[in-house]
């Protein structure tokens, strides 16, 4: 038996590639699937079974493009109309050479949600470990919030899941889930990617609740819904657009990137640092740090308009691709060759975001200067302690209560470590806001320097 976990940095997915003698299945792949290629021709090992644990909502799963490249068949739940695949119900068995496999309709998350029970046939009857999808993570389970209509039903259901159908498997089971920390599918997972069913039991704050309390947290509970979603959603049911290799965007130098964004309309997402993106950039373009894309790309970037890429080299370019990818944006058109430094060099006009030290935006605040403190983070994060005068706007929220932020005093923005502050910043200026500055190291830093915090 040959187990492998996958990890797609950014969105904290997990994916799985499991095998025996010469033949192999992968649980959730991802849109990018050459990884799972590159595994069973180094194994010597043919994929032959794709499993789809549910209708994932925050990226594009890559089942039908491998599936058209391994001559695979691809396995989900029943309680969706899929338009590709086959669907399983409880207790269907699969078997690759010495690995068996087992359906569990674990419905909550989703009603399509399916576990699949791993066994190895040559030594045992009892269960190694469970691939849960997002019913059950390590430190939480997964949300329910899709059936706002539902939410106690679908809560229950959930419940009913974990003690009824993954708790009996027995505490010696290990869990293989389908994201780690950072997802926006839980809110408390924990940073290591490893546990058994038994140790959630004993120290899973969601297993160690009754029934009745379960419903009432989950109902209660408040997550962020990116509107990419919904593409997510509708790849994912009727099967994403094929992708044959990992298409390269064209290097167009500033001339030409230039006349692609007033004649195409194209979208220019900056992925530079922060602290690259304050001293200079293209005027009108989005802020996104490479690692917070696949955590906030999906809130800002339309799927109407094609893409140009600034990054710090190019060595960067092929990660940028997979994010946007994995979120469903195809229509990469290109990225700007030499960087910003060939923007610069051409001569035309930049645009900056002053950065403000932590020290110096508490000063200002206690001698009453005029301006807007924007704290970006979630509501919880604000709550736990926030700068005095702190306006709070949840970051993918921005857009929508524009009318809340004044343009004629000076607007910071702030939030955890700076990053998502500068994304912030960014669509401020695209909307038409000039006095804009932005506090690099934010909430971090004022922890360093003794910042005074309020609760």
């Amino acid at each position: 038996m040959y187990l492998q976990k996958i990890k797609s940095e950014g969105l904290a997915h997990l994916s799985y590639f499991i095998g025996s003698g010469n033949v192999a299945a992968v649980v959730d792949p991802r849109r990018d699937h050459d990884i799972y290629e590159r595994i069973a021709a180094n194994k010597g090992m043919r994929i032959t079974h794709i499993f789809e644990t549910h209708r994932n909502e925050d990226y594009v799963i890559g089942s039908v493009s491998l599936a058209e490249r391994t001559g695979a068949r691809i396995f989900h739940g029943a309680n969706m109309d899929f338009q590709y695949g086959t669907a399983v119900s409880d207790g269907e068995t699969f078997e690759l050479e010495s690995v068996g496999l087992k359906v569990l309709e674990t419905p909550g998350h989703t009603f399509e949600s399916i576990s699949i029970v791993l066994y190895d046939k040559k030594s045992g009857e009892d269960a190694v470990g469970v691939f849960t999808g997002d019913a059950l993570f390590i430190g939480d389970v997964g949300r329910t919030d899709f059936f706002p209509d539902r939410k106690e039903e679908v809560a229950g259901l959930l419940h009913d899941s974990i003690f009824k159908k993954l708790v009996p498997l027995g505490e010696h089971v290990i869990i293989y889930p389908a994201h780690g920390s950072g997802s926006v599918c839980g809110a408390g997972l924990a940073t290591r990617e490893f546990s058994t069913i038994g140790y959630e039991i004993r120290n899973n704050p969601m297993l160690k609740m009754n029934k009745e309390e379960f419903i009432r947290h989950k109902t209660q509970e408040k997550h962020p819904l990116p509107p990419y979603f919904k593409k997510m959603e509708e790849y994912n049911k009727n099967g994403a657009p094929e992708m044959c290799g990992l298409p390269l965007p064209a290097p167009m130098g500033a001339k030409e990137f230039t006349e692609a964004i007033e004649k195409k309309d194209m979208v220019v997402i900056d992925m530079r640092s922060p602290e690259a993106f304050a001293g200079a950039f293209i005027p009108g373009s989005l802020a996104i740090p490479l690692g917070m894309f696949p955590s906030y790309g999906g809130w800002f970037v339309s799927y109407d308009k094609p893409i140009g890429i600034v990054v710090e080299n190019e060595s960067q370019v092929d990660t940028a691709v997979r994010y946007l990818l994995r979120m469903g944006y195809d229509n990469i058109q290109a990225y700007l060759d030499k960087g910003l430094h060939e923007w610069e060099t051409s001569g035309r006009k930049f645009d900056r975001v002053p950065a403000v030290h932590a020290e110096d935006l508490v000063e200002r605040i206690n001698r009453g200067e005029e301006l807007t403190l924007l704290d970006v983070r979630k509501e919880g994060e604000f709550e736990s302690g926030h700068l005095p005068k702190a306006v709070n706007i949840y970051l993918g929220d921005i857009e929508k209560h524009l009318d809340k932020v004044s343009k004629d005093r000076p607007v910071v923005t702030f939030c955890g470590s700076g990053r998502r502050a500068i994304i912030a910043a960014s669509i401020l200026k695209r909307n038409g806001y000039d006095k804009v500055e932005d506090c690099l190291g934010s909430i971090k830093a004022c922890s360093a320097i003794g910042c005074p915090i309020e609760k």
